[in-house]
This record gives structure tokens, sequence and C-alpha cells, in this order.
């Protein structure tokens, strides 16, 4: 639905099922799904790429360049997934040649005042909490909730199905399946509530929670921990992402709390 008080660049491509609201902006090179609705003062500039269903709340800018001094013009994309819902005045830059696009996944909720920068890869079903500010080349992975108010450093790797306290400064990876809390960030266990909504079995988790006992609960450290998971643990999904998530680590993985 074309509202007569937005401006629509003509070569913008839009679902005829879109809702546009008043006062909007829609920038050439765009995409549009089926179903989406466009909050009224949401600026969509150049570039952008938005899935069927997402709801995109007032005074968001998806789309607009890199807060990067590298970025040289180059043609790059930020892409919205499948019902996610982009909240107040949320920020999602494009991307710049480093990786040529930002991304935010299927049925993701990214609440007010968040912001995600050049070149993030954020999964699906991933929560990111009001203010939250996610630095460039970070990944988020599935299932992931960042506390409100959270600052994530540039490169870093989230794993999935972490829940991050409110109000964390991330420098490290952190792994799968984990609690992540305090000051420093650290360990703050398995996060077997969110694994069991997420129908994760017992054993399951028990089998995580052995992981991450060698992992953060001795007197190991993580390379001989991982030597003896490998040798004494046996070969899972979940053991075998962790270990392999751990191993790619550029960054180091969070601490255990001292």
């Amino acid at each position: 639905m074309k509202q007569p008080l937005a401006y629509i660049h003509p070569a913008a491509k839009i679902a005829p099922s879109v809702v546009i609201d008043p006062f909007v902006t829609i920038d050439q090179n765009v995409e549009i799904g089926e179903g989406t609705r466009i909050g009224s003062n949401v600026t969509i500039l150049e570039g952008a790429r938005i899935g069927k269903n997402c709801n995109i709340f007032p005074g968001a800018v998806i789309g607009a360049i890199p807060q990067d001094l590298k970025f040289r013009g180059e043609e790059t994309t930020a892409i919205i997934g499948d019902n996610t819902t982009i909240r107040e005045c949320v920020t999602v830059n494009r991307g710049t040649a480093a990786k040529g696009k930002t991304i935010v996944g299927n049925n993701c909720l990214i609440m007010a005042y968040s912001h995600v920068a050049h070149d993030c890869i954020v999964g699906d079903n991933v929560i990111i909490s009001n203010a939250s500010q996610l630095a460039g080349e970070v990944v988020v992975d599935n299932y992931a909730v960042i506390g409100g108010g959270s600052l994530i450093h540039q490169f870093c790797h989230i794993g999935p199905h972490v829940m991050l306290q409110g109000g964390a400064l991330v420098n490290k990876d952190i792994p799968p399946y984990v609690k992540a809390a305090r000051e420093p960030i650290a360990y703050a266990g398995v996060n077997s509530i969110g694994l069991r909504r997420r129908n994760f079995s017992n054993d399951t988790i028990r089998e995580i929670q052995d992981i991450y006992r060698y992992l953060y609960l001795s007197s190991m450290n993580v390379s001989d921990a991982i030597e003896r998971i490998e040798a004494e643990l046996p070969a899972t999904k979940e053991r075998d992402e962790i270990i392999l998530f751990i191993k790619n680590s550029k960054r180091g993985i969070i601490r255990g709390y001292m």
C-alpha cells in the first residue's frame, strides 16, 4: 500500500502487500518482501533487503553506510530475514568490502535503540535486547539472547543458545549453550532453562554440563581440557560443536568465574 506522505524511489522493489506508514523514506536498490510493515519515519537506504512479514517500527534506519573509515562506497547490502521485528530507532548498517553484507536472520527480535554494525552476521531466532551495540563483524549464532545495554567488541563470536546478561561488556568469544555474566564477563553455567525451552533432553543437557566442567570447573587449561573431553566423553553433535567453536576462536573464549 503506497502512502502518499512517504518518499519511495521508483526503482525500489516493494511487494504489493507491504504497508508503508507516513514519512517513510525508501531509497533505490531496496527490496521488501510480502506482508512487511514499515512504520512512520523509518529510513531504508540503498542496499537494504528486507524479507517477508517483517515489522519495522518508527525511527529505524536500515542500510546506512558503515561507520568505518575504510569504507570506499563499494556496493554492499544489509539483509533482514523473514518474520523479523525491528523496534524503534534500531540501526542496521550495510557491509563493507570485508564481507559485503550485514545479515540479520529469520524470526529475530531486535529491540529499541540497538545497533548492528557493518558485516555482522546475526543468526535465526536471536533476541537483542534494548540499547545493545554490536560492533563490526560480530557473529551471533541461532537462538542467542543478548541482554539489554550489552556492548559487543568487534570480531567477537557469540555461540548458539547463549544467554548474555544485561549490561555485559564482551571482548572474548562466548561458546555455545552457556550463560555469561558478571564483570569482567565470565562463564556462569549452562543455559539449561533456555535449552529445555528448545526441547533439549535432560540427557543432552547433562552431557553439555559435563563438557563445561572440564573447561571451567577443573584446574586444566583450555587445550588440556579439550584433549580430555575428546578422549573421555562420547562424540555427540553438541560436544563436537563446542570443540570446533573453541578451536576456531580467534579472540579466545571467556574465562571461568574467578
